[in-house]
């Protein structure tokens, strides 16, 4: 074993990523299957470097497509991958733009929805009659 190389445990903790999901990353091919010392991982220092990356894609909503994508234009020359970096990155931006749009409509809903319960004029509850109708 390296000295630089380290086990499992020690890459989580390093990166704040759960064990099950290092190895689920493995299985997707996110993260190279790692040498072993006997059945134990150890990872080196570009593993902690991937995987870190691999977490703030996660953390900006990247799928796990678009990280896999990203890896790949990581490891191609900087100038050449920027465009397709900023084509994934502009799709995923108007992603989470569409759904922030349809929280905002989802808050108009709720929000109108309990002042018309605070209001006391129905028999009934309006939520209830607001999810049972058919919004086609």
């Amino acid at each position: 074993m390296r000295n630089d190389e380290i086990p499992i445990g020690e890459l989580s903790r390093r990166t704040g990523c759960n064990i099950e999901t290092i190895r689920y990353y493995e299985r997707i091919g996110l993260l190279p299957l790692p040498d072993r010392v006997g059945r134990y991982r150890r990872f080196a220092a570009v593993d902690i470097r991937r995987l870190v990356f691999v977490r703030r894609a996660r953390a900006l909503g990247f799928t796990l497509d678009e990280v896999r994508t990203l890896l790949q234009l990581s490891l191609t020359d900087a100038r050449n991958a920027c465009e397709d970096v900023r084509r994934v990155s502009a799709g995923h931006l108007a992603d989470v733009r569409a759904r922030i749009a349809d929280l905002r409509a989802m808050e108009r809903v709720l929000a109108n929805t309990i002042r018309e319960c605070n209001s006391g004029r129905h028999s009934g509850c309006p939520l209830i009659d607001a999810l049972g109708r058919d919004s086609r």
